[in-house]
């Protein structure tokens, strides 16, 4: 343990563990989808999923990490013979492409915020097009992916203990700060509670199975899960800790994020008569617009805080990211971690820029290819093979992992260590359960049915 690193205690894998799950999918993409899906509803059904799906395939990255004492790749190896070793590196995999088009996005997230806090942006008129014309031209957005990666690398750099949870301790509190703040400050605008009774009360009329397909799929993405990420971490955690207590903590931590995130932007949105459903574009294009109302200083303030909030969420779930691939190197080819972070942080940075180029720089990356329908672009693509539909199959993949292979008698002996009241207890039936039954049934639904509408256009919910 000593030679690899470790958190210096519970709170700080909390709050590493946390930040990695926080992210662009909590800040940017859940209140967009909440808003396509009938908002408290779709709510009531997320944290349903999150409870149930979620937790239990977290409690089983973190305690396969612990166990084996190593990065995906290792651990899966350790505890289950070579050929099992491959599904932790298809983790690994999908972490770093996940990673390379994140970067982007990211890279996106810092520019706005400082062209909104310095410069003129809410002087602009067209904020569709004014995105459209950003992301195109990638001149701006390769200097600031190229910070994003560089400050991300020097975190992972630092190590475990310094680098990314001395950074978890201070982005995550500040983080909450931010949104708590915007949060007041939206609640005293105009109309601004019919955004609040959009997103907390339910009309149960709007829950139907692509409502529940959905909230699974934002349940399961939300919490990080599938990629490895967790069983890195885990494998920096003390035999004493209580790896259930740790994982309902988090668990909350992350839930509550999306939960302000929501509670921030809607009554934004409706104060201004926006659409909840404004999709992906209700970050970056419709927001804009309420904060140009506020006026030249105010929305500056809110606003830059705003972006700067999605850059503290981004750079939580990028230090993770990295992690699990230098783990790898550091713990299999035995690279020192400066090597590690160096050669990987280059190679993912490589590798994004194609997506970079995907929004009308070079034609071939915005045109890649045409399924589901319509034209995709390189960053589609990624997202959907690495995000999308690897995630779900990565969480199956652990869940049968479990059940057949280490035994959930192996689960729970791991879990006893810090926990001594778990073996018998009903939590370890439920966990079971969830695990050897409802997680494969589930995940490896979600993953069929995924794939059966994207590349297939067979659409059975």
């Amino acid at each position: 343990m000593a030679a690899r690193g470790g958190f210096s205690n519970k709170l700080g894998f909390i709050a590493a563990a946390a930040g990695s799950a926080v992210g662009l999918g909590n800040i940017w993409q859940f209140p967009y989808v909440t808003g396509q899906n009938g908002g408290a509803a779709f709510l009531l059904v997320y944290i349903g999923w999150i409870f149930l799906i979620g937790l239990p395939i977290m409690v089983g990255e973190i305690a396969v990490g612990r166990k084996a004492q190593s990065n995906p790749y290792g651990a899966y190896k350790k505890l289950g013979g070579k050929s099992w070793a491959y599904v932790g590196l298809f983790g690994i995999i999908c972490g770093v492409m996940i990673l390379s088009f994140y970067n982007v996005v990211a890279g996106w997230a810092f520019g706005y915020f400082l062209e909104l806090s310095f410069g003129n942006l809410l002087n602009e008129q067209d904020y569709s097009g004014f995105f459209s014309a950003y992301v195109a031209d990638f001149r701006d957005n390769l200097f600031f992916s190229i910070a994003f990666m560089v400050i991300t690398a020097y975190i992972v750099y630092r190590g475990v203990q310094k680098g990314i949870e001395g950074t978890s301790k201070v982005l995550m509190p500040t983080l909450f700060l931010i949104l708590i703040f915007i949060i007041i400050y939206g609640l005293t605008l105009p109309n601004a509670m019919d955004g609040v009774s959009f997103y907390l009360l339910p009309d149960f009329s709007l829950i139907n199975g692509r409502t529940i397909y959905t909230a699974l799929g934002q349940a399961f993405f939300s919490l990080s899960l599938g990629m490895g990420a967790l069983i890195t971490y885990g494998s920096y955690i003390s035999r004493n800790d209580n790896i259930v207590n740790s994982a309902i903590l988090v668990t909350i931590a992350d839930t509550a994020v999306a939960f302000l995130a929501g509670l921030m932007i809607f009554p934004l949105v409706f104060s201004q008569g926006q659409s909840p459903a404004e999709g992906p574009g209700l970050v970056f294009v419709a927001l804009l617009g309420v904060f140009q109302t506020m006026g030249p200083l105010i929305g500056k303030i809110v606003g830059g805080g705003f972006f700067l909030l999605l850059c503290f969420a981004a750079l939580t779930s990028t230090i993770s990211l990295l992690e699990v691939p230098v783990a790898f190197l550091v713990d299999e080819k035995k690279w020192s971690r400066k090597k590690a972070v160096s050669v990987m942080a280059l190679l993912i940075f490589l590798i994004g820029l194609p997506s970079m180029l995907g929004f009308g720089a070079v034609g071939a990356f915005t045109e890649f290819v045409s399924y589901e329908g319509g034209v995709k672009s390189f960053m589609d693509v990624v997202q959907d093979l690495f995000f999308v539909i690897s995630l779900p199959l990565g969480g199956f993949l652990l869940s049968v992992f479990i059940s057949s292979k280490w035994k959930t008698a192996g689960l729970s002996e791991e879990i006893s260590h810090g926990n001594p009241s778990y073996r018998g207890s009903f939590i370890e039936k439920f966990f079971n359960l969830m695990i050897v039954y409802v997680c494969p049934v589930v995940l490896g639904a979600m993953f069929l049915l995924t794939v059966l509408q994207k590349f297939f256009g067979v659409e059975l919910i």
